[in-house]
């Protein structure tokens, strides 16, 4: 929902948006989040049946470009919950999380508070939902903002409880060791391994690592492990590669994942070659540029030693007057 009121249509920039929006929005996927990485009492709680999603964005309009969210209503004795789940997958920390955070909650309790007849929060037994908000962050640098709002409050210590507070679970995906996201051994942990990989190789490596994994995982399971790693490869590819992970993924056998990993690794040598093959070619056209600027530099300095004018040299050349002048003092 943007700030003004109205539903957010607009879809997530960045592809992990996308592809951890899809992850996420599947109930078994976002309980097996909660219950692999938060070590607390009321996880045991939560009762998948009565996990509702949220089918809405609370994102404010000043962010609408810069993420995606999840949200989720659960019912706990008779009280609703929410969880909200920040998706930050961008390269670097923003130190203002607390206060973004804050205000989504706002949102959140503010459309409560309108929906609820007047009757009804006017009674001295109304409670707004408690929300548990958590930050699913994949960028490479350690996540550095603050983790308790009233950090950001001025001379919060003076005032103590008198202040507002409140923490926020974190999702750090670069943050777990490869060998804590080997053991986990399930759908999500098999994703944050995959996606702190930054080459191919590496990446061949770490999926041909969870074959086990893979062929464990339900059919649910494994299709939307497909759809994550296609979203997240496919934007780095040129068309006709991008058509060629679409028939890998969309011809993908649980029971032959090995196949699936060889033909991935193929399509990827190909774009490494294909982006070397580019890389060659611009050094070239780069190393003509060069050679014709030496060649021009040269042609001036031997007009310059037989009087030629300035202007002349640089009708003659194409250099640029200041070069040109700065040449006739060096020969000076």
């Amino acid at each position: 929902m943007t700030e003004n009121g109205q539903t957010d249509t607009k879809h997530p920039h960045h592809p992990h948006d996308k592809g951890y929006k899809q992850l996420l929005t599947n109930k078994k996927t976002f309980l097996e989040l909660i219950r692999t990485f938060v070590q607390e009492e009321w996880v045991n709680e939560i009762d998948e049946d009565r996990l509702i999603l949220v089918d809405k964005s609370y994102v404010l309009e000043d962010f609408s470009e810069k993420e995606a969210d999840v949200v989720y209503r659960l019912r706990m004795k008779e009280r609703d919950v929410i969880f909200y789940i920040l998706l930050e997958l961008q390269s670097t920390v923003d130190f203002l999380m607390p206060f973004r955070l804050l205000q989504y909650m706002v949102q959140i309790w503010r459309e409560t508070y309108n929906n609820t007849p007047k009757e009804e929060r006017e009674r001295k037994g109304f409670r707004l939902p408690a929300i548990v908000p958590a930050v699913l962050y994949n960028g490479k640098n350690s996540w550095s903002a603050k983790m308790n709002f009233r950090e950001m409050l001025a001379d919060h210590e003076k005032f103590g409880r008198r202040v507002l507070d409140f923490s926020y679970i974190l999702f750090d995906v670069n943050g777990y060791s490869d060998q804590e996201l080997y053991e986990m051994a399930n759908l999500i942990s098999s994703v944050f391994l995959l996606d702190q990989t930054m080459t191919h190789k590496e990446l061949i490596s770490r999926l041909r690592k969870s074959i086990r994994v893979l062929r464990k995982l339900t059919p649910d399971e494994f299709r939307q492990f497909i759809v994550w790693l296609k979203n997240v490869i496919k934007p780095k590819m040129s068309g006709q590669l991008q058509k060629e992970i679409d028939r890998i993924m969309e011809e993908t056998n649980q029971s032959e994942v090995e196949f699936m990993i060889m033909n991935l690794e193929v399509t990827l040598d190909e774009m490494q070659q294909q982006a070397e093959a580019r890389g060659v070619e611009k050094g070239k056209a780069e190393g003509l540029k060069e050679g014709e600027l030496r060649k021009a530099i040269d042609t001036a300095r031997v007009a310059l030693k037989k009087g030629f004018s300035i202007d002349d040299i640089v009708e003659i050349t194409g250099l640029d007057k200041n070069i040109v002048q700065k040449l006739k003092n060096e020969l000076n």
